[in-house]
């Protein structure tokens, strides 16, 4: 089977009502990202931090995923397919997707907040300030903060160098380094972007889709699977 990667960014969230990036006024849901996105706003205010991603937690297990993260799990049928997403939502896994790569973690979790690889479930949606790690640290939303190291991310590059298929969905490419990651796929790969504006590319080989995500995904989807069938 061939290797499809796709990396999906805010755009395949927001039509399941989810706010996953600050907006261009830099609040994001109304707060200022430094105030509760940083490493320095958990030092000062801890308890604000824990009840703005409790929220967006909240807001994540009340959403459902849409017809592009439907269509997405879909090519697992003819293809092996890895999707790497820039976003903290579980959408991908509950529409069926089974290989997901988290680049920023994953909202649905904790993790210790002197150790980042200590991570747990969480029962619910909320993380209480009394909640504590193995180690007897606070624990916190199993994210990566702004001015924090993304983990995932040379894994990522590698899976991005074995693509066959490359599709990129909803994403401005202005988050970094998650936006690098397009310079590591093969150049005689194809590769497709979908989003109703497509942002400033280097590489004109992409095949441009200029459409929301729960409209193109599904379109490009079926061209795949038919194009499989056909061969």
């Amino acid at each position: 089977m061939k290797s499809i990667v796709i990396l999906t960014g805010a755009g395949i969230s927001a039509e399941s009502g989810l706010k996953t990036f600050r907006d261009s006024d830099g609040l994001w849901e109304g707060y200022d990202i430094a105030e509760v996105a940083t490493p320095e706003a958990w030092q000062r205010n801890p308890a604000l931090v824990q009840e703005f991603y409790n929220m967006r937690r909240k807001s994540v297990l009340e959403a459902k995923p849409n017809e592009a993260h439907y269509a997405l799990a879909k090519l697992e049928d003819k293809f092996n397919v890895t999707i790497i997403t820039q976003n903290i939502d579980d959408l991908h896994e509950r529409a069926g997707s089974t290989n997901v790569v988290h680049l920023h973690g994953i909202i649905t979790r904790s993790q210790s907040s002197i150790n980042p690889n200590l991570t747990y479930p969480i029962n619910g949606w909320e993380i209480k300030m009394d909640e504590v790690c193995e180690l007897g640290s606070p624990l916190r939303a199993h994210v990566v903060w702004f001015g924090e190291a993304v983990p995932m991310i040379e894994k990522a590059a590698q899976i991005c160098d074995g693509a066959e298929i490359f599709i990129l969905v909803g994403s401005s490419l202005a988050v970094y380094p998650a936006a690098g990651l397009i310079d590591f796929v093969p150049r005689h790969t194809p590769k497709y972007i979908i989003d109703p504006k497509i942002p400033y590319l280097s590489d004109s080989s992409f095949i441009r889709i200029e459409e929301k995500a729960s409209v193109g995904v599904p379109q490009l989807v079926n061209e795949l699977l038919t194009d499989d069938l056909d061969s």
